[in-house]
């Protein structure tokens, strides 16, 4: 058991921390940002104008077809420029984490999409039929009625796919991101203590998963007893 020493975590333990902090800083601002446009994204596939309707099925239809790994290579590879042009980043912007974040943000709001048009489509129509008798237009409804009845409702399972999206993060590796789990099979190969950083790896990541499921299984409670 000897081989199981580690006391080689708190040595690395600045760049365990810096690593998770990059991890959290790409689930973050993937949620975020997919949330927002997967929103738009939803709206766009339910309203009567059908070029937006095409647009919102062509874009879901596309990146939920992509493998992720392909993804963020193919923003590490083929688009980093573009990316700077876009962004209008500096040099010492980290080329490999906007890659990551981009990636993630247009993947997952494909998959936000499908969740928030599902809650969307689980409404009765008379929602609509009594935000248009208010006199509210499309815009208004779609704000004030329809999107939050349709967040609440799908809310459990939009929690579900942000546990999905911490774990897909440990994919930036082909990147050469140094996130949580890169930096620690990085530091286990360094100092031969692989199966360690291995093993506190993935108890992290549990951890964080079961507390983030529990937080999903109340929320389906309370929703339920509301």
């Amino acid at each position: 058991m000897s081989s199981f020493d580690f006391s080689a975590l708190w040595s690395a333990r600045a760049i365990l921390a810096d690593g998770a902090w990059i991890t959290l800083k790409v689930t973050l601002v993937a949620i975020a940002c997919g949330i927002a446009f997967g929103t738009l994204l939803a709206v766009f596939a339910v309203v009567k104008v059908r070029a937006l309707n095409v647009f919102a099925r062509a874009y879901v239809s596309l990146f939920r077809s992509i493998p992720l790994v392909m993804l963020l290579l193919w923003f590490f590879l083929i688009v980093p420029q573009l990316l700077k042009a876009v962004f209008d980043l500096s040099p010492s912007v980290d080329i490999r984490l906007v890659s990551a974040m981009v990636g993630f943000s247009m993947l997952e709001a494909a998959f936000f999409s499908e969740i928030i048009r599902a809650g969307i489509l689980g409404l009765p129509v008379g929602q609509f039929q009594a935000a248009h008798s208010l006199g509210m237009t499309n815009l208004q409804a779609f704000r004030h009625i329809i999107l939050p009845q349709a967040f609440r409702a799908m809310l459990p399972i939009m929690l579900t796919q942000c546990i999905v999206i911490f774990q897909d993060t440990s994919l930036v590796y082909v990147i050469a991101l140094g996130d949580f789990f890169s930096d620690a099979v990085r530091i286990g190969e360094r100092d031969g203590t692989v199966v360690q950083m291995l093993l506190f790896a993935g108890f992290v990541y549990w951890v964080v998963c079961v507390l983030l499921s529990g937080i999903v299984t109340l929320l389906r409670g309370r929703l339920k007893s509301a």
